[in-house]
């Protein structure tokens, strides 16, 4: 068996979901190419990770330093699939870090390119490479949030956690900041003045509509991925 080969084979990985396509969508020689070159993508996450915190920098110093943890959407999450995969490959899989990369490369993963092609006319200032680095890396994320579905079980107490956390960021993004003004990722269709974002209609409300959506579709298809998984009996 040659080396490309190897890397499409299933040896050693969990075994195939046979979850229906519209829940798991990924081909099985992708899953098994993404999980046998697990390691890389957890350095490749890492380097997203600093990246994107870098690129959160001007948005740290205009937000309070106590909203700092709830800011960085995107590298946070791209911190969740690093460490789920880690923990995974070190035979230390945990159900808690494996609902947030999931809901985390979902959901940023889909709201990003979403927000990249509903305001795509404020983003003409980025340099073509960037945008197209921004839309492609981002749907990468949500290719990462299905290879968990394989060795994942999203039991309902993990789950419940993730979705504290994201809801949790819905809330501070768009409802109630609880300090400053909403501090979900800025948006050039939102200007900033003196300082400070001002979140005007309707730009805000599809940003938040975009958010809260995929926060209950992540919900729906962890749970859809666990009871498909008992049905077919594979978890207790």
């Amino acid at each position: 068996m040659d080396a490309a080969t190897r890397l499409l084979d299933d040896d050693g990985l969990p075994a195939g979901t046979d979850l229906p396509r519209w829940l798991a969508p990924l081909p099985e020689w992708l899953e098994n190419f993404g999980l046998n070159i697990a390691w890389l993508v957890v350095v490749i996450n890492l380097v997203g990770t600093a990246f994107g915190f870098w690129y959160y920098g001007y948005q740290f110093s205009i937000e309070p330093t106590a909203m700092w943890p709830l800011v960085p959407d995107s590298p946070v999450a791209t911190l969740f699939i690093a460490l789920s995969l880690a923990l995974w490959k070190l035979g230390r899989s945990n159900e808690y870090v494996n609902a947030l990369a999931f809901f985390g490369c979902l959901k940023l993963g889909l709201w990003t390119p979403y927000v990249l092609l509903a305001f795509k006319g404020d983003f003409s200032y980025l340099h073509w490479a960037m945008y197209n680095f921004l839309f492609w890396s981002h749907l990468a994320m949500v290719v990462e949030a299905f290879l968990i579905q394989r060795y994942a079980e999203f039991p309902s107490l993990a789950v419940l956690v993730a979705v504290g956390w994201y809801a949790l960021n819905d809330l501070v993004d768009y409802f109630v900041p609880i300090a400053g003004t909403p501090h979900h990722t800025l948006i050039p269709a939102e200007p900033i003045v003196d300082g400070v974002v001002q979140h005007v209609s309707p730009a805000h409300e599809y940003a938040a509509a975009g958010a809260v959506l995929l926060t209950v579709a992540a919900t729906f298809l962890a749970l859809a991925t666990r009871v498909a998984k008992l049905e077919r009996g594979g978890i207790d």
